[in-house]
């Protein structure tokens, strides 16, 4: 169900294939795509990974209904374990974690979205927390969604269960790029360009005060992002990246 690859340029791609099931993720789903995601995230030289769901009409449509129809009262704690360990493994990826999201992204497929770094959408896509509607409330990292859309926009999601348009996903900030279904993978790929341009320690360092920041106080953020700062000073990395904008710089603006 998921397939993992990585290309000469150390961009890793991590696909749900299920296209016939909105790739829906039952509980070996998760475990499968958490590990891929473990896995992948320990690959040297790593510079990005790309998220997405297998064909045209969905990202991840959510988690197995018919599955979780079978759960138990007060004995059904590894689907959303499992959900969790999904996500957590994405926050946890030392760097960026890019969502591809070509069409239903519901449930437990949101919550996986809001986890990565940032969120490209084909304009055709759809977003909801559906969960209320069949009797359960949203949890695990739905908690992730007022910092990026505000307590009211969560509220609506999560209390009526209701669909969102790609443009309203975007005005509200849910996503950061709309782009038509056949420009999405160029989308994407505008993106991983840029940070490729980038040092890829700093990424690295980057992706990790990110972490810090949702977690510390402001002046203990403050605080890493003065140590991060300095530790990045001097560094053959800095060193090369600088000296490069400066001979930039001498050259001018035609080269010469």
């Amino acid at each position: 169900m998921i397939e993992t690859t990585v290309d000469d340029r150390l961009v890793a791609t991590v696909t749900v294939n299920n296209p016939g099931q909105r790739n829906a993720l039952g509980n070996a789903g998760k475990r499968e795509l958490a590990e891929a995601i473990e896995r992948v995230s320990a690959t040297d030289g790593l510079r990005v990974i790309i998220l997405t769901g297998a064909g045209d009409k969905s990202f991840i449509g959510g988690a197995n209904l018919n599955e979780m129809a079978t759960f138990v009262r007060h004995d059904a704690s590894e689907g959303p374990t499992l959900t969790h360990r999904v996500c957590e493994a994405i926050r946890r990826a030392p760097v960026p974690v890019l969502a591809r999201i070509n069409g239903w992204c519901l449930g437990a497929g949101l919550e996986i979205a809001a986890s990565c770094d940032m969120r490209a959408a084909a304009d055709t896509a759809r977003f909801g927390m559906p969960e209320v509607l069949f009797g359960l409330p949203s949890g695990m990292e739905a908690c992730l969604l007022p910092q990026l859309i505000g307590w009211g926009k969560t509220r609506e999601l999560v209390f009526t269960g209701r669909h969102i348009d790609c443009a309203e996903a975007a005005a509200c900030g849910l996503i950061e790029r709309v782009a038509l279904p056949e420009e999405l993978d160029q989308a994407i790929e505008d993106w991983v360009a840029a940070i490729l341009k980038a040092g890829p320690n700093a990424i690295r360092a980057q992706k990790e005060l990110i972490r810090d920041w949702e977690r510390m106080s402001i002046a203990d953020a403050v605080q890493q992002g003065i140590r991060a700062v300095a530790a990045a000073h001097g560094t053959e990395e800095t060193k090369r990246l600088m000296g490069a904008f400066v001979a930039r710089r001498k050259k001018g603006p035609d080269g010469a």
